[in-house]
């Protein structure tokens, strides 16, 4: 059967991060390398699951409440008009969202922006619409955006930039400067913006998320796609959305009902819940994973590692190895987890531009959104490839 599979399919290979889960798992290593939660999601949301399992929500179905709760909390949020009915297209999560968008504006040829080091998704779904990925990279090491080579990467063939903010790997916040720049050049080069916005309500130190739409002549040329996984801490429910302008809207509802027909009929009736919640649910929010962020750089600087940029968003610390260690950051992440039992994502997968810049094999991401016991058994083993004496405990 290889010798049927198609280029497409040559060129898809295992993430890093599936592989180091895979080895992980076999090393029964504690996994602080993917983006998912290991502890309960809201009880009342789980209860709403429940609910409409047992009153038979379990065929196709759109639940147009969704679309509805939605535009209510755009105009809350960022002021901004969106018609229930017309704007909003509800997939399998952020991920298919986000891959309907691409396949419903880029054509062979067109060229997509991108700020490196990004999520490895966004490159996958470019190249399958046969578009041409073009990075721009962010300078370490407090990731900054330079104006001027983003206006240089813009061409009469760019048709598109990807924006997530905030910003996996880094945590980066896109302050409301760079986004007026980045809605410069869009304007300027007549672009959509395709923003991915999983982490809107991760937010830290008294950052606030805004969304590119909202300045001026934006909304028209925006895609947004978000979902409730990273905020309700159920990335297994695939429940996200893309919200656009009518026509792309539909465009990308069409490619959704072809590929999977319908996002999880039970989980739908779910997210209405998890939508209504209050205010005061988000604010916690933020406290608990902040406190677990301010956990992790204390712990990683404790073993050497250079934190010089503190996350501002997100659910991970991207942190470039002890300067005296010799090792490359996949040679370190293979070492971390068959000596500490310890397993940690290496940087240079987010990478994707000029391999001699040495500090792309340098970084490695941790995810802090775990539990307190998780955390504590992290920070343990850290301690004990160390021959450290005592370890932080996490405290709320």
């Amino acid at each position: 059967m290889e010798g049927k599979l198609s280029s497409v399919a040559k060129n898809f290979t295992p993430s890093p991060i599936q592989e180091l889960s895979q080895l992980a798992q076999r090393c029964n290593a504690i996994n602080l390398a993917e983006g998912f939660p290991d502890f309960p999601a809201p009880p009342c949301i789980k209860e709403a699951a429940v609910s409409a399992i047992n009153n038979d929500f379990n065929q196709y179905r759109h639940v147009q409440g969704i679309c509805d709760q939605l535009a209510l909390k755009m105009k809350k949020t960022h002021g901004l008009d969106v018609n229930p009915l017309t704007d909003i297209a509800i997939c399998c999560g952020q991920s298919e969202a986000f891959a309907a968008a691409i396949f419903s504006i880029i054509n062979q040829g067109d060229e997509v922006l991108l700020f490196d080091p990004c999520y490895e998704t966004y490159e996958g779904c470019i190249t399958l619409a046969g578009g041409i990925p073009v990075y721009v990279a962010l300078e370490p090491p407090q990731w900054t955006l330079d104006p001027e080579k983003l206006m240089r990467s813009f061409t009469s063939r760019t048709k598109a930039i990807v924006l997530n903010s905030p910003h996996n790997p880094t945590g980066k916040v896109f302050s409301r400067d760079e986004l007026e720049i980045i809605a410069e050049g869009c304007r300027r080069w007549d672009c959509v913006a395709i923003t991915d916005e999983v982490y809107e309500y991760i937010t830290y130190d008294n950052q606030k998320h805004e969304t590119i739409a909202k300045l001026p002549g934006m909304q028209e040329r925006t895609i947004i796609t978000s979902s409730l996984s990273k905020t309700f801490s159920v990335t297994g429910w695939r429940i996200g959305w893309a919200i656009a302008p009518a026509s792309a809207a539909s465009a990308i509802q069409n490619i959704h009902i072809r590929i999977t027909d319908s996002a999880p009929a039970p989980f739908q009736e779910a997210a209405l819940t998890a939508l209504r919640s209050p205010i005061e649910y988000f604010e916690t929010l933020r406290g608990v994973y902040e406190l677990k962020r301010d956990f992790c750089m204390k712990l990683l600087g404790s073993v050497g590692f250079r934190i010089q940029f503190k996350p501002q968003g997100s659910l991970f610390l991207f942190a470039e190895l002890p300067k005296d260690c010799l090792l490359s950051d996949v040679e370190y992440v293979e070492e971390l987890i068959q000596q500490a039992g310890v397993v940690v994502v290496p940087g240079r997968g987010f990478f994707h531009g000029n391999e001699s810049c040495k500090y792309q094999k340098r970084y490695i991401r941790v995810a802090f959104c775990k539990s307190e016991a998780t955390l504590n058994a992290a920070a343990q083993k850290f301690g004990e490839l160390i021959n450290a004496k005592a370890c932080p405990k996490i405290v709320y």
